[in-house]
């Protein structure tokens, strides 16, 4: 199972060696860990199925608490010091859970994570199921299964009495999915955690096994608002009429389409209404649209996210959106907003650093080299 060499053995290697050096022949210490791994196998299993069985979607702060409490029982039981921090009851989201073990010995790490899925109560997909060795169900993935890597390679470490004076903090957050807003506030506690440690490690499993992410792009939103004339269809690209706000709305989208393409960033339209009668609800996720055909529309709005990999990569999409939104087509007009929310983390030499040790690891077990 590709998990257990891929990440177990970056924690292993990294609470037993400096950053600088480590020995190609696993120690006497190091195979008692890999032991640990394999006897704890089974159950990490039934830990994960036990994990995806509970809704945790990002909007069912219960769900995201009842799943929380399954792994505070389990850090607890490793010597974890715990806190549940609750978020303001506006943001409507279930809160954090942080465990830390305190020490001096090693390197200082800071370990990431999130018990909420993309699976909503309401979702179809809910279950647990299992197919030869394939599991599948909501967060199985993203990110229980990470989850699950993460602190099982814990305990095996503490099983061999190698977390013992060392400073590691884990923080599982609620809401990844979805963050509550303000980011100060929802990203507070992991800002507060990362100041007082030397490396961060998240375990999310997005880029294959051979694949490890020193990166990450940068996420903003953008909200596209159209105004047209309403007139009866006959006069449509008339001089008194003009396109109409759907009209002026999609041929905002395909310049976008045409003109902004470049490496590393996307720009995606995620939500649109238009019609005669629209209006967005508060959470900007869903709306209702009215209108006939035989009416030329005179109102559209387009929500989306715009994500960078660096600042100036995003500055300089926003600028040519501004400017393809300004060349308004006959009786329309339209604006463009936007609102940051991540920003850009460019690859750094420490990130790259830190993957030659995964990666160097990887290969002294067979497994091949780990690229960026």
């Amino acid at each position: 199972m590709n998990l257990k060499t891929h990440t177990f053995f970056l924690l292993v290697f990294l609470c037993f060696t400096s950053l600088a050096a480590f020995a190609q022949k696993l120690t006497k210490e190091e195979k008692k860990v890999l032991q640990n791994v394999e006897k704890n196998h089974p159950e990490a299993v039934r830990f994960l199925e036990q994990t995806v069985n509970i809704n945790s979607g990002t909007l069912n702060p219960k769900g995201v608490q009842e799943a929380g409490a399954v792994y505070k029982k389990l850090l607890e039981e490793m010597g974890f010091k715990t806190t549940w921090v609750d978020m303001p009851a506006g943001m409507k989201r279930g809160g954090h859970l942080i465990g830390e073990l305190k020490g001096k010995k090693g390197k200082k790490l800071l370990l990431i994570g999130h018990i909420d899925t993309v699976f909503e109560p309401e979702s179809p997909f809910q279950t647990w199921q299992v197919k030869d060795s394939i599991a599948t169900g909501p967060g199985t993935n993203d990110m229980k299964g990470g989850n699950m890597v993460m602190l099982y390679a814990l305990k095996a470490l503490q099983e061999a009495g190698q977390l013992k004076d060392r400073q590691v903090i884990v923080i599982l957050h609620g809401d990844e999915e979805n963050p509550g807003a303000p980011l100060e506030t929802s990203r507070k506690d992991i800002v507060e955690a990362a100041k007082r440690s030397d490396v961060a490690l998240g375990f999310e499993t997005g880029t294959g096994f051979n694949y490890a992410t020193v990166a990450r792009r940068g996420s903003s939103s953008w909200t596209l608002k159209v105004s047209g004339k309403q007139a009866h269809s006959s006069g449509v690209f008339s001089e008194r009429t003009g396109a109409g706000a759907i009209y002026e709305a999609s041929r905002i989208l395909n310049r976008f389409y045409d003109e902004l393409q470049e490496e590393y960033l996307t720009f995606n339209p995620g939500l649109m209404l238009g019609g005669t009668e629209v209006s967005l609800d508060e959470s900007g996720t869903q709306g209702t649209a009215s209108g006939k055909t035989n009416l030329v529309a005179n109102t559209a709005i387009v929500k989306g996210d715009l994500r960078f990999l660096t600042e100036e990569q995003k500055n300089r999409a926003r600028e040519k959106m501004k400017a393809i939104v300004a060349e308004s087509l006959p009786q329309t007009n339209a604006e463009i907003t936007f609102e940051d929310g991540y920003p850009a983390k460019p690859p750094t030499e420490g990130n790259l650093a830190l993957l030659q040790v995964l990666s160097q690891v990887s290969q002294s077990l067979g497994q091949g080299e780990v690229k960026p």
